[in-house]
């Protein structure tokens, strides 16, 4: 078949995802046109990738590193900017399909300027969209941009989905590894240290998604994702431990159909899905092997273990403002989590402190979710002190 080739920029580039987007995009080129590519401080990264897919641009948001940068692009003709305004100047410029893959909120700035623009969105910023999810679905609506969602879990369901309409939907149903410590119990958990907890069973991800996949924490954001991409109600969504990682999620409908999306665990089928769509691309993932699988195993997530996803859906059926600081306070205790100042399970006992402390008004505006974020952020790290073992 015949492409003519899609320009792209990859917001994020140096990440797992980013990584993951690159090598697809690198193993197709004739399919794509690099507008720009961007990474938060690896200059040496960004310049390597950048070189190797030729790059329009690229943009270090830390500019302090921005003359690295430079130097490593020397003689390239590839344009080297920094900052904040440029990284959301390449995320509107208008790009045929924008890869968002800026981990947390740092990415919210940069993906309502892709919006904004009118480009194809693939989504693997899920923090963006639990913080500002009305926020960034309206103006997706407004210039008729269309979102791609690129977790696993949520481009499972996009592919499920019956686009007769959601009355004819019963139940979505997101799955779970369980992450690495599914058969710890409490006190084991407690003790657990930010190695353990980022050591997933079965995905190659970062840091602190991986933490998020520990504490369970990463799927309750994903069900505050799922209703804001799929026009359910909020009942309509349940989560299963699923520890093979082999079945992404499931929808049923009201006939009793239940579709189901299996794949291999590597990003770069569901990366690959947006990168193609409508069509579909060939990736050098492992196929399944049914045989070798053999069965299947689903169980209902124990709550009192992992009570991050009970905290989630009370914030999901809430809404308002208290994803934006569910999102905020997790992503604090998270990153003092990995630097050893707090244990594993005064994460969510942090999230959960924030929340019962701050209730601002809902958010409106994108100013609105930001405000918010840096309130909450303050009082997580309030917390933190209080929890802090240095």
């Amino acid at each position: 078949m015949n492409h003519r080739a899609r320009s792209i920029t990859i917001l994020g580039a140096t990440g797992s995802v980013g990584r993951s987007t690159l090598d697809l995009v690198e193993r197709n080129r004739d399919r794509f046109d690099v507008l720009a590519l961007t990474a938060w401080r690896d200059a040496a990264g960004l310049a390597a990738a950048a070189r190797r897919v030729d790059a329009k641009r690229a943009v270090i948001a830390d500019e302090t590193r921005l003359e690295d940068l430079r130097a490593a692009l020397a003689g390239s003709g590839i344009a080297a900017e920094g900052g904040e305004a440029a990284v959301i100047d390449a995320a509107g410029a208008g790009a045929d399909l924008t890869m968002a893959a800026i981990v947390g909120t740092a990415g919210l700035k940069p993906v309502m300027a892709a919006l904004r623009s009118g480009a194809t969105l693939a989504l693997a910023n899920k923090e963006s969209l639990v913080s500002a999810g009305e926020i960034m679905m309206q103006a997706a609506r407004n210039v008729g941009a269309q979102i791609l969602p690129v977790d696993s879990e949520h481009n499972a369901i996009f592919q499920c989905l019956d686009r007769a309409g959601p009355a004819s939907v019963r139940r979505i149903i997101l799955t779970a590894s369980g992450g690495p410590f599914l058969r710890n119990s409490r006190e084991e958990m407690r003790a657990m240290t930010p190695g353990a907890a980022v050591a997933h069973p079965n995905w190659s991800m970062g840091a602190k998604i991986s933490v998020d996949s520990a504490t369970l924490m990463n799927k309750g954001l994903e069900l505050i994702e799922a209703c804001h991409l799929f026009p359910l109600d909020r009942q309509a969504f349940e989560v299963l431990v699923h520890p093979q990682s082999i079945v992404h999620s499931l929808v049923e409908y009201v006939d009793g159909s239940l579709l189901a999306q299996l794949g291999p665990a590597d990003m770069r089928v569901p990366i690959a899905y947006a990168l193609a769509w409508p069509e579909r691309m060939a990736t050098p993932c492992t196929p399944l092997d049914l045989t070798q699988i053999g069965s299947l195993q689903f169980e209902v997530p124990d709550l009192e273990r992992f009570p991050a996803l009970a905290l989630a859906r009370d914030v999901m059926t809430a809404g308002g403002a208290r994803p934006a600081i569910l999102n905020a306070a997790n992503e604090v205790a998270v990153g003092s989590f990995l630097d050893n100042r707090i244990g594993f399970l005064d994460i969510v006992c942090i999230s959960r402190d924030v929340l019962d402390h701050y209730d601002p008004p809902e958010a409106y505006t994108l100013e609105d979710v930001l405000a918010i974020d840096r309130e909450a952020r303050e009082l997580a790290r309030e917390q933190v002190g209080r929890y802090s073992r240095t």
